[in-house]
Formats: C-alpha cells, structure tokens, sequence
C-alpha cells in the first residue's frame, strides 16, 4: 500500500496546507524567504558589484527612484486607474470598470 500522498503533485500538497485565504502555506512561505535572502546575499550585483562602476550613476539613480508601483505601470499602463492613490500594492488595489 502506498503512503497517504503517494504520487500527488507537489504543487497539489502545497494548496493541501494553505490556510484559507492564503495563496501558499506557512511552511513555503518561510522556504521562500529564507531562499530569497539567501539568494540576494549570494548575487554579487546586489552585493560587491552594486556600484555606478558597474551599473553606472544613471541605472543606479533609476533603481533608487523606482518602487513596484512604477514598475507595474510601466508594463502595465491600463492600471494606472486601479493604482491610483495606492501607496502599497501589495494591499488591495482600487476597484475599476463595471461590476
């Protein structure tokens, strides 16, 4: 006899664990952050290698002046409307359009 989740998708036993109204559980959760950092401390364009000798002055002033909001925008200029006002968008964005 196989052992209780046997054969199912990783993906499928991650939704398995997920509160509700959560994307992912806990326990991916705190995988994903530890491997975030670890991986941000390990790029060395983010580590020795951010300096304007690399990236220039100008790509450094534009990385300092850009928040996720703009970046958004920038790809996605129809969101302007839904993004207007909003100073997190990881928080609910402005309802738009016809419900």
């Amino acid at each position: 006899m196989a052992a209780l989740g046997a054969g199912v998708p990783g993906a499928i036993g991650v939704h398995l664990a997920c509160p509700d109204g959560f994307g992912f559980s806990e326990t991916a959760f705190r995988v994903f952050i530890l491997m975030a950092s670890r991986r941000l401390k390990s790029d060395r364009f983010f580590t020795k290698d951010y300096r304007a000798e690399i990236y220039t002055q100008f790509g450094l002033d534009w990385i300092d002046q850009t928040n996720f909001s703009k970046l958004i925008l920038r790809h996605y200029p129809d969101l302007v409307p839904a993004l207007k006002g909003v100073e997190n968008p990881f928080v609910p964005w402005n309802h738009v359009g016809a419900k």
